[in-house]
């Protein structure tokens, strides 16, 4: 049985329920695969969005901590959507499932190629961090080269994922990058660890007029600055260059930052790819995956993850990215 086998309909208005508000039927899954979200229609009109977390994933403690930081966060005029409080509470559980009720807010992807918009986004990076150095979590991880990178490739290797013709051109492959990912991580020496929004890409970053608002902390954790920085660079090493100077422009206005952690930018690449890969094998038994993700358990996407992970091991050679105030 799934994690998510007993969350039907009537469970999901239900839980809403729970928090004395009435929903009037109408119920619109979005898009999340780690946890399942939707937006809920109430009787008045409005709507809230309503998030089920995967059960054992994290523990009470740990989506505490995560709605504590959302409330510190926006208590202090940052912009990120924090779940909203019934009976007191944040936390919810409904029919053996934790959850919470957020606001529903809109926006559009940010324009990651303007200077002002990463100029923008590394103002509001700069005051999340301030915040989040504050104090450490105390029960969320921390990002580090086992957790995302070791252990999902035992895995991976332990699964029967990668076909038989592909298995020691992963293993050598994967070997490698970690090994060339823990020297860039000496290299840079002793980092800072504050907490983190964790999961800094696009689809996490709202646009309005107003400017940016942040969403979905689930993955926040503690690690180094640069964690949520380097997901706004993209496109060949010219570009990130170029897209770097207004990101850090605008995040030095607001909080020093340490350039020794541009040698971690590749090396925090190369962990997600081999985390993501990781996280597809480990949730493969979610019918959600084989339905959103049907690339993953074939041929040609191993061939391009061996061949990808090959393109980073040049990539962690290179000299780190450039960054003077």
């Amino acid at each position: 049985m799934f994690p998510y086998s007993t969350l039907t309909p009537d469970c999901i208005l239900d839980a809403v329920e729970s928090c004395d508000l009435r929903c009037d039927g109408r119920l619109q899954g979005l898009n999340s695969y780690e946890n399942r979200v939707y937006q809920i229609w109430l009787d008045d009109g409005s709507s809230v969005v309503a998030k089920f977390y995967r059960p054992q994933r994290w523990s009470a403690a740990a989506i505490q901590e995560e709605h504590d930081y959302a409330l510190e966060l926006a208590a202090r005029e940052i912009p990120v959507v924090a779940p909203l409080l019934f009976h007191g509470r944040t936390r919810h559980e409904h029919g053996g499932f934790q959850f919470a009720l957020y606001p529903r807010r809109g926006g559009r992807t940010p324009e990651f190629e303007d200077p002002d918009t990463l100029q923008w986004l590394g103002r509001f990076i700069a005051r999340i961090h301030a915040v989040g150095a504050t104090r450490p979590f105390e029960h969320r991880p921390v990002i580090d080269i086992d957790g995302f990178g070791w252990d999902p490739a035992e895995f991976v290797c332990d699964s029967g994922f990668v076909p038989e013709d592909l298995q020691e051109a992963y293993a050598s492959t994967v070997e490698d990058v970690l090994d060339r990912v823990e020297q860039c991580w000496a290299a840079a020496g002793p980092i800072r660890q504050l907490r983190l929004h964790g999961d800094c890409h696009a689809g996490n970053i709202l646009w309005t007029d107003d400017g940016p608002h942040f969403v979905d902390l689930d993955d926040a954790r503690m690690g180094p600055a640069v964690q949520d920085l380097w997901m706004c660079l993209s496109g060949d090493r010219k570009s990130q260059q170029a897209q770097l100077l207004p990101l850090l422009e605008g995040y030095s206005e607001f909080r020093e930052f340490d350039p020794a952690e541009l040698g971690l930018v590749e090396a925090l690449r190369t962990l997600r790819m081999v985390h993501y890969a990781g996280w597809l094998a480990r949730r493969w038994d979610d019918p959600a995956f084989p339905a959103s993700f049907p690339f993953f358990n074939t041929q040609r996407y191993w061939q391009d993850h061996v061949l990808a992970l090959r393109e980073q091991a040049a990539a962690l050679d290179e000299p780190p990215l450039q960054w003077r105030r």
